[in-house]
């Protein structure tokens, strides 16, 4: 699933752009494989999608989509990041694929987000998923403790789209094919 480009596009689009380049076909060719195999079970066809990516656009992928989810407010953030580690291979996938980009600040970060949400008793599978978005509004105790973390994940995010638009710069070949 090699994303394909002119070597002009590739050495034309800024960082975050051919960031979102790589990021954005393998979320189409995931959506519509979700969508075709409707009464297949949802995470097999998510443990397919996935073994078919490289290494780095695995980390790519399972980033950016809780990127995207995580990053719309700090209530999303919380709901999501809740979310995403009741799903212990989500979870640990995006963790792993921080450590492939050498991201330690946002993988601390992760770590920190997961201290808190077992502090606070959340759960670790989405059997037993209860987490709202009124959580924040009612445990001013949890409310405390997110705040800054949403913070800290804002600047941090930033610095991991940078991080990960220049590992995809310097290893062009995990990431795109140059049709010329």
């Amino acid at each position: 699933m090699i994303v394909k480009m002119t070597r002009r596009e590739f050495n034309s689009l800024p960082q975050e752009a051919l960031y979102k380049a790589c990021f954005e076909p393998l979320l189409l060719v995931y959506k519509s494989r979700v969508v075709e195999q409707i009464t297949k079970n949802d995470s097999i066809i998510k443990e397919q999608f996935y073994k078919q990516l490289t290494n780095g656009q695995r980390a790519l992928f399972v980033f950016q989509v809780y990127y995207d989810h995580a990053s719309n407010s700090m209530v999303e953030f919380y709901w999501w990041s809740a979310y995403f580690m009741a799903q212990p291979k989500i979870w640990s996938a995006m963790k792993i694929g921080l450590q492939y980009f050498g991201d330690d600040a946002m993988l601390r970060l992760l770590e920190e987000i997961e201290e808190v949400l077992k502090r606070y008793n959340h759960p670790s599978s989405l059997e037993k998923f209860t987490v709202t978005r009124e959580d924040l509004d009612n445990n001013r105790e949890l409310l405390a403790f997110i705040s800054p973390l949403y913070g800290k994940f804002d600047e941090t995010a930033f610095l991991t789209i940078k991080i990960i638009s220049e590992y995809v710069r310097n290893n062009q070949r995990e990431f795109v094919q140059i049709e010329d």
